[in-house]
């Protein structure tokens, strides 16, 4: 229930309003106006028995008054300012003092303007002053040989006033802003709980985004590493089951390369697997960020390859049939393990494409030292027509070798070229950038 200028306070611990019975929160807020209603009302009608002795009016029609005026303290979490009001119209009388207390601390604890609660404070604390300098000249009257100069009697009656003012009046204005206190902290520790809300559900976001990226480098680097040696091996196989009726010594060679191929294909996947199980075994332990350290130890591990082995793995296609051309330019500089790697990487993956899409193509791999960078080129004519050999494709090599690049600040580019061939070429800088 609410109306215009109507307000439930709370029940006077600072608690929350909350929609109850009528305009109480609580059960026991109800009972507890109740009982200071009755209370209230029981003294307003002592009192307005004393008042009808003093004016001569009918003693029940001032119990009854009283008693009406004492009981509308009920209202008083509904309409504060219209008990407050009541309570200065029935000063005059003389009654009503639990009435007066039990009003304005109700205003001053309420959320009513506190320019209302100031204003109606003073007129009450005014009538209370009226009413006690009255009384006490009546008293003195009365009491014949007693005699009380005027300030002193205005000065008491002062003091009475504010004594029966202030205290109601300040103890609202605590419980009120207290209860604001209370209600301020509830709202920071709400705020505070929803941002940690917010902070965990960031957190397992960038954690499933290092376990995709996680994924997607594992399965990079197994792509890498096993692709290419497993793609001349079924290059070489073909081979040699053409030639071992005809030329058993070439059989012979082509079978102990095979050989060889499979060993070196194994030795890297056991690497690979090993520092999958090193890093498995370093996310077992509480270390924050674990999924971004197992991709940093797979894309850093130690026995990776260099740039030295180019010339190696340019034998081996050239093993498998193919022409490749090899030339280095610029003076030749450690450039760092990862982009060692990286260009590497890419070189393998581009002389694979050519196994796969381009048989009988003539390649030319090209490696520049520049002054801040080093630039690869990966460069294959068109099939000159052999039959290729069955291999299957991911489709993910291009993709790979970009994400590759591109970690390292670098810039990479492929496509196929005027007369029918394929060009792979990247660029990096010798001072890879964090990742």
């Amino acid at each position: 229930m609410s109306t215009t200028g109507a307000h439930v306070p709370d029940d006077g611990a600072g608690g929350q309003p909350r929609s109850g019975w009528w305009w109480w929160a609580r059960r026991r807020s109800f009972f507890l106006d109740l009982t200071l209603a009755a209370v209230s009302a029981v003294e307003c009608g002592f009192e307005g028995v004393t008042f009808a002795h003093k004016t001569g009016v009918a003693p029940a029609v001032c119990v009854l008054l009283g008693f009406l005026a004492g009981a509308a303290l009920i209202l008083r979490r509904r309409w504060p300012i219209a008990v407050v009001l009541l309570s200065i119209a029935v000063s005059p009388a003389q009654v009503g003092f639990v009435l007066s207390m039990v009003a304005l601390y109700t205003l001053a604890a309420s959320e009513v303007p506190r320019r209302i609660t100031v204003s109606l404070a003073a007129m009450n604390g005014v009538a209370s002053t009226l009413v006690a300098f009255v009384r006490f000249q009546d008293s003195l009257r009365n009491d014949n040989g007693r005699s009380m100069s005027l300030p002193v009697i205005a000065v008491t009656s002062v003091l009475l006033a504010l004594g029966v003012t202030a205290p109601p009046v300040l103890l609202g204005l605590y419980v009120r802003a207290r209860r604001r206190l209370v209600e301020s902290l509830r709202e920071r520790a709400d705020g505070l709980e929803r941002e940690l809300e917010l902070l965990a559900e960031k957190a397992a976001e960038r954690a499933e985004r290092a376990r995709a990226e996680e994924r997607t480098r594992i399965a990079r680097d197994m792509h890498d590493v096993v692709a290419h040696r497993v793609s001349l091996m079924v290059v070489h196989a073909a081979a040699l089951k053409a030639v071992a009726l005809k030329d058993p010594a070439k059989a012979s060679a082509s079978a102990e390369l095979l050989g060889d191929m499979g060993r070196e294909a194994l030795t890297e996947l056991r690497q690979m697997l090993g520092v999958l199980r090193t890093a498995e075994v370093e996310r077992v332990a509480p270390v924050p960020s674990s999924s971004v350290r197992l991709a940093a130890v797979v894309s850093d591990e130690p026995d990776g390859p260099c740039l030295d082995q180019l010339g190696e793995l340019v034998e081996q296609s050239q093993a498998a049939g193919m022409t490749v051309e090899f030339t280095v330019e610029g003076e030749e500089r450690p450039c760092g393990p990862r982009v060692e790697q990286t260009v590497y990487r890419v070189v393998q993956e581009a002389l694979t494409n050519v196994h796969k899409h381009a048989a009988g193509a003539k390649a030319h791999v090209r490696l520049a030292y520049r002054e801040v960078e080093i630039a690869v080129l990966v460069l294959n004519g068109p099939s000159d027509g052999t039959p290729a050999t069955p291999l299957p494709s991911g489709g993910h090599g291009l993709i790979g070798m970009k994400e590759r690049v591109t970690t390292h600040g670098g810039g990479f580019a492929a496509g196929p070229t005027p007369d029918g061939g394929f060009r792979v070429s990247a660029l990096l800088p010798l001072a890879a950038r964090p990742t």
